[in-house]
C-alpha cells in the first residue's frame, strides 16, 4: 500500500471517528491540543500525521492508536499475510510502524516497530488511557523514558508498561532498533 492511500484511509477514518461523535473540526482539534488547520490537512490526506500527532488524535477519540490505526488499515480476515500487513511510516522520524495481528474481535493487537538510530518518538499519555501494553525488543537497543523513570532495553528485554503518562521511544543507538508492541484494550 503506497504512503499516500494510507495517509488518505488514516485521514478517512479520522474524519469518520469525529463525524460519529458529531464533533466540528475545531472541537477534535480543541480536544486533541493540535491545530485545526493540521486535522483539515490530516483529514484530506494532503498531510501525514506524526506518530505523535496519531497519539493525540487517538487519544481525544477515546481509543488507543493502534485501534485508530487498525480501523484504518485492516481488512476483515483471520490471517493477515506479512505482505497485506499495513506499514505506516512517521514523516518526522522515519519510524515504521506494521500493523501484525488480523482484524478480530478480541482487544488484542500487535504491533512491528522499527526505530531509526538517533530517532525518538514521544507519545502523550492520552495514547495509551485505554491500553495494557508490553514492548518487546526484538533486536537493537530502547530507551523507553515513561514519566520520570527511563528504561533502558535490550534485545529480547520485555517491559510491561504502567499507568498512561507521557513516553517517550528512544533509540540512542547507531543502529536501528526493532521492537513489538503487544496492546490490550481495557475498560
Amino acid at each position: 500500500m503506497s504512503t499516500d492511500n494510507m495517509d488518505k484511509r488514516i485521514g478517512a477514518r479520522i474524519r469518520t471517528e469525529r463525524e460519529s461523535r458529531g464533533w466540528s473540526l475545531s472541537d477534535l482539534a480543541a480536544k486533541a491540543s493540535v491545530s485545526r488547520a493540521m486535522v483539515y490537512k490530516v483529514e484530506r490526506g494532503e498531510s501525514s500525521p506524526t506518530a505523535n500527532m496519531l497519539g493525540k488524535l487517538s487519544g481525544a477519540f477515546g481509543l488507543s492508536m493502534s485501534t485508530l490505526m487498525a480501523r484504518a488499515e485492516i481488512q476483515q480476515g483471520r490471517l493477515l499475510r506479512k505482505a497485506d500487513q499495513p506499514v505506516w511510516a512517521d514523516p518526522e522520524t522515519g519510524y515504521l510502524r506494521r500493523h501484525v495481528s488480523p482484524r478480530s474481535d478480541m482487544p488484542l493487537d500487535l504491533v512491528n516497530v522499527t526505530l531509526p538510530a538517533g530517532k525518538e518518538v514521544p507519545m502523550p499519555a492520552s495514547a495509551y488511557a485505554f491500553l495494557r501494553q508490553l514492548v518487546w525488543v526484538l533486536s537493537g537497543e530502547l530507551v523507553f523514558v515513561e514519566g520520570q523513570t527511563q528504561h533502558e532495553m535490550k534485545e529480547g528485554d520485555c517491559l510491561e508498561l504502567g499507568p498512561p503518562t507521557d513516553c517517550v521511544f528512544k533509540n540512542a543507538s547507531e543502529r536501528e532498533c526493532v521492537y513489538a508492541v503487544a496492546a490490550l484494550t481495557v475498560g
